[in-house]
């Protein structure tokens, strides 16, 4: 029988990365064609970044919120209510928004509904931060990640570049709702533990200090600021991809949507897989050392590698897919933050979470955003130059995101035995 304690799952939660990778591939199936898809239907490209940008704003606004709330009601609540926020947006995007055709009624459902991924998944992640020992926290936050990013956007879109052409883009939407209900069940009737039932605040913490105290932390403790900063940076790209590269792959290089598709998929495919070493080569080496190098400085290299190769080679699907894969495999070396983070508050664990959350968020804007802002008067060369400098000014930052004494002496007494024992 499978140890799973022994690879890195927390057994009591096993059921919960199952219901995030089932969730994530519902939400991800639109982020492949979304975009092409609302601008096949007349909307300009500058709104539709500005509805990806509008959506990003919620959804940060929801990541800072999930650990704020997981403190006060416990992380299964808050993945409840993102589950409830998420189905019941998508309802009101497809059944009214999207018939009527109003930029105004897509704001509101869509950018509304980016309040629940977050909360559902990054619920979730604090669930584990909470009851995983530190010496197997890196494993296990890159089991999460595995599951999130296995769903969002691999395997989403690869369900996508099947489901399009069979049931149409529409249709397929609906089937997401469907995948999304699935996932979020499995999750909240099949997981038991305990912790995540309840506040994970002291008892005698008052709300709004819990509330306050989440975002102060941010400035209270600069270290913990700065890994905000960085975990902004990790995946802005990622959501800027996703409003103009499907465009450029299609137009410039002339691959068509399915071919796009796939090889988002396969960038996402190579992530998920990654996301799991780089969880172990951050247990073994060091979280910083493996955040700095594998993830700021590896996605500045294939950022640009990305561009320059697909532009140098043209309509060569086979070198497209390597530079891809590439830049999702070093994506991955980011990984070691969701452990790194929490570790440098060991005191405000909750609110250290919510800082990374809140940089999570920021992200799903901050990549649209300067899309949004520079496609127009720099071009793709450009804006992809912006988000490689980026990548090398996290890779910095790292040099802040020191441990205390007592955690970075337990760390490496854990790396010392790891190494001993191979």
């Amino acid at each position: 029988m499978l140890n799973l304690d022994r690879i890195g799952i927390p057994r009591a939660l096993a059921w919960g990365f199952l219901g995030v990778l089932i969730f994530m591939i519902g939400d991800g199936v639109e982020s492949g064609y979304l975009s092409p898809y609302l601008l096949d239907e007349g909307f300009p490209r500058s709104q539709v970044a500005l509805l990806f940008t509008v959506y990003g704003v919620t959804a940060s606004i929801a990541a800072w919120f999930s650990g704020a709330l997981s403190d006060l009601w416990g992380p299964r609540r808050v993945m409840l209510l993102g589950l409830c926020i998420w189905a019941a947006l998508q309802v009101f995007f497809l059944a009214v928004a999207i018939p009527a055709h109003s930029m105004g009624l897509l704001l509101t459902a869509y950018g509304l509904r980016g309040f629940g991924y977050p909360l559902f998944a990054y619920g979730f992640l604090i669930w584990v931060t909470a009851v995983t020992p530190p010496r197997r926290l890196g494993s296990a936050v890159g089991w999460f990640w595995f599951a999130f990013t296995g769903g969002l956007p691999t395997l989403g879109s690869l369900f996508a570049s099947f489901a399009v052409p069979w049931v149409g883009a529409y249709r397929t939407l609906w089937i997401s709702l469907a995948l999304v209900l699935a996932g979020g069940l499995i999750a909240l009737l099949l997981v038991r533990e305990p912790v995540g039932r309840s506040r994970l605040a002291p008892a005698g913490e008052r709300p709004v200090a819990t509330l306050l105290g989440s975002l102060a932390i941010v400035w209270r403790n600069p270290r913990i600021g700065a890994g905000a900063v960085v975990r902004s940076i990790n995946t802005a790209a990622q959501f800027g991809f996703l409003v103009f590269l499907p465009e450029f792959f299609t137009d410039t290089l002339d691959f068509s949507l399915a071919q796009w598709l796939r090889l988002l998929s396969a960038m996402f495919a190579t992530n998920i897989f990654f996301n799991l070493l780089f969880g172990v080569v951050g247990d073994r080496i060091g979280w910083r050392r493996t955040v700095a190098w594998c993830g700021g400085v590896g996605c500045a290299v294939t950022t640009l590698l990305l561009y320059y190769g697909t532009v140098a080679a043209g309509h060569n699907y086979p070198l497209a897919l390597l530079l891809v894969s590439l830049f999702g495999a070093t994506l991955a070396g980011y990984v070691p933050l969701s452990a790194l983070m929490p570790s440098m508050a060991p005191r405000h664990k909750g609110q250290a979470m919510s800082a990374l959350n809140l940089g999570a968020g920021v992200s799903t804007f901050l990549g649209p955003a300067i899309v949004g802002l520079f496609l127009g008067p720099l071009g793709v060369e450009g804006v992809m130059w912006i988000f490689a400098l980026l990548y090398a000014a996290s890779a910095v930052l790292t040099a802040f995101l020191t441990l205390p004494r007592e955690t970075a002496e337990t760390a490496a007494g854990a790396v010392a035995a790891r190494r001993s024992a191979a």
